[in-house]
């Protein structure tokens, strides 16, 4: 048994691992989730410059991604539709509506220039076997801007889940050039369906935002949907309009969906119904407002971690300059290389060295031959010298080349890598003023791409306050109460105890002490004579001192209490006295009086004795009751 449980417990983790790191949650590094990575990979593997069939783009990148053609052509029409790092053409469906993409057949994409600048660099890209070890495929991309915040992403693992928001890329941008300036900055969600967001509670990216949709009610007798909220589409708003008239929260005549590239719902009000009034009941009982929490979980070197706006700001900006140092690095000594080459090769041509070797007959004094006649220009070579690998290579130059080696051009090309050099030195010394120009330039190219919008903001940010449900519902039912019978209902007849709503629930305290709170419904049995009916609003009910006069069935003595009932669990019974008492009386006064009547004994000359309630101290509903006296309790008489 011992062993079994132990490999479930082997096999759970690894699944749990696999799920976590390998299909749900985003990288940091570059943002994206492997299916992601992989769909990028196979567009910059068959990147020429033409679209590619969507199909064909899925079928390469099963090579990499072991979950079936679904999942990718999936993946990929979601990630196409952030617009930002793959170009699409045809029917990729529509984020406002909810329509579905075109088969894959049919429509065709490749990747942006923007997805080059941003991911693309083999040089720097670590690489992995891919799921069958035929192929490589990228660890994590060397991502230059902060990914994960321009598309966003949400996953639900084993265990965890994450929700991150999408934000403006210029404002993305901006937000990391003031990090590597050492400013201030502060950065915020923009959807691309528009809409309003209040991100008073945004908390950096770990609180929750409230998203609206934007209402026109100019017209006092119709509403039209302008733009949709975050998780919307204007299938389902329409649905939710729908479903609240026919539970008649909002009173609608008709609704027309006019959508086309902008968002155009139409909702026509009845007659004596207006714009001005009805705006609120939308955001209250349509998807008009929604509350949108966030958890920007993310793997960080290997393991889950739950990160903020501005930390994975900073740790892209210090990415960024490490990124760019690396790849200058690595263009300084690709160009000294070649500057290495090329000044061989001047020499070996104008100093006329391959005449040397003509007359020689073995592959050693051939190579003896040359080195000896670069021995008079170790000066200008420099340190490194010519190596045997210098030496094969200027032993491949044709002849043909050697004739018509052109001196001034192969000068002009020295000078131009010398400039070259001379530039990354440069930037290498001032890598944050590199990295602050890098990101001014993408910022232009997306500028002046009116494909991407120009990269303007679309959600308007502002404050506004929740709608509470309560507040727009109207009392519509009255609640009923008859003594004889003990029923409760709005279908009762007795007598009225309050107007109220169907969100509305009721507190009924009955003679023996016990109480429950339920839902207001057509007829229910609540108990014969309660002593206290009431709206269960727990303000209200919080708000309220309960004064209890209870004896001892066995004793006879008597007890008060005074607490508060501060909440509850629906349709559950509670008592407000100990059991084996009787109640003698319930009060929700904050002052007043009762006289004690006493059972007559032999001896016992005070018979009747006066209390005042206020002077006994609030404590919480499940203390004890004070004792009045020390004498049985015969009747209570409770002052008006």
């Amino acid at each position: 048994m011992a062993y079994i449980k132990s490999i479930f417990e082997k096999n759970f983790l690894e699944y749990a691992s696999y799920v976590i790191k390998d299909r749900a949650i985003p990288e940091l590094d570059d943002g994206l989730k492997p299916v992601q990575r992989r769909i990028l990979h196979s567009l910059f593997e068959m990147d020429d410059g033409k679209y590619h069939k969507v199909a064909n783009v899925v079928g390469h990148c099963m090579k990499y991604h072991p979950h079936g053609d679904a999942s990718i052509g999936d993946a990929l029409v979601v990630l196409a539709n952030k617009e930002f790092f793959i170009d699409r053409q045809g029917n990729f469906g529509n984020i406002l509506t909810g329509d579905r993409a075109s088969a894959a057949r049919y429509i065709e994409c490749r990747s942006t220039p923007l997805a080059k600048d941003v991911f693309y660099n083999p040089k720097l890209t670590d690489y992995i076997e891919s799921y069958d070890g035929r192929n490589r495929e990228p660890l994590v991309f060397p991502a230059k801007i902060p990914v994960i915040l321009v598309i966003g992403a949400e996953g639900i693992a084993v265990g965890m889940s994450t929700k991150i928001l999408p934000h403006n890329i210029l404002e993305t941008l901006e937000a990391e050039k003031a990090c590597l300036a050492g400013k201030k900055f502060e950065l915020f969600p923009d959807f691309p369906g528009g809409g309003l967001v209040d991100v008073s509670d945004y908390r950096d990216g770990c609180g929750k935002v409230l998203v609206r949709a934007k209402l026109d009610t100019s017209d006092p007798k119709r509403i039209v949907i302008r733009e949709l909220p975050f998780g919307s589409t204007t299938e389902s708003m329409i649905a939710s309009i729908e479903n609240a008239a026919k539970a008649g929260r909002v009173k609608v005549q008709s609704i027309n969906d006019y959508t086309t590239e902008n968002v155009e719902i139409e909702i026509k009000l009845p007659r004596g119904v207006y714009a001005e009034e009805t705006v609120d009941a939308l955001f209250a009982f349509t998807e008009c407002e929604e509350a949108v929490s966030v958890n920007m979980l993310l793997i960080k070197d290997e393991f889950p971690e739950v990160m903020t706006v501005s930390d994975v700001v900073r740790y892209h900006a210090k990415r960024l300059v490490e990124i760019l140092i690396k790849e200058l690095e690595i263009e300084k000594k690709e160009l000294e290389d070649k500057l290495h080459l090329r000044t061989l090769e001047r020499i070996f041509v104008e100093e006329r060295i391959y005449k040397a070797i003509e007359s020689k007959k073995t592959a050693e004094t051939v190579r003896k031959a040359v080195l000896s006649g670069f021995v008079p220009f170790e000066k200008e070579i420099g340190p490194r010298g010519v190596s045997d690998d210098d030496v094969e290579h200027l032993l491949k130059i044709p002849i043909r080349r050697i004739s018509l080696y052109d001196i001034e051009r192969a000068r002009n090309e020295m000078d131009e890598i010398k400039a070259r050099i001379k530039v990354i030195n440069a930037n290498l010394k001032n890598s944050t003023a590199y990295a602050v120009s890098f990101l001014d330039g993408v910022i232009a190219k997306i500028k002046s791409n009116t494909e991407l919008g120009r990269g303007e903001r679309k959600t308007k940010v502002g404050k506004f306050e929740k709608v509470d449900i309560k507040e727009v519902v109207k009392k519509e039912l009255v609640l009923k109460y008859d003594r004889e019978s003990g029923y409760l209902g709005t279908a009762v007849n007795g007598e009225v105890i309050a107007g109220a709503s169907q969100f509305d629930r009721v507190l009924v305290v009955r003679q023996n002490g016990s109480w429950t709170v339920q839902d207001i419904q057509e007829k229910v049995f609540a108990g014969e004579k309660a002593w206290w009916i009431g709206i269960a609003d727990k303000d209200t009910v919080n708000a309220l001192v309960f004064t209890i006069v209870y004896r001892e069935k066995e004793s006879g003595l008597a007890f008060i209490k005074r607490c508060a009932i501060e909440g509850w669990i629906m349709n559950k019974e509670y008592s407000l006295v100990p059991e084996n008492t009787d109640v003698l009386h319930i009060d929700t006064r904050e002052k007043f009086a009762f006289s004690l009547h006493y059972v007559p004994k032999p001896r016992l000359k005070v018979l009747r004795e006066e209390f005042k309630s206020q002077a006994f101290t609030v404590k919480g509903i499940k203390s004890g009751g004070a004792r009045l006296s020390n004498k049985a309790v015969k009747r209570i008489e409770v002052k008006k």
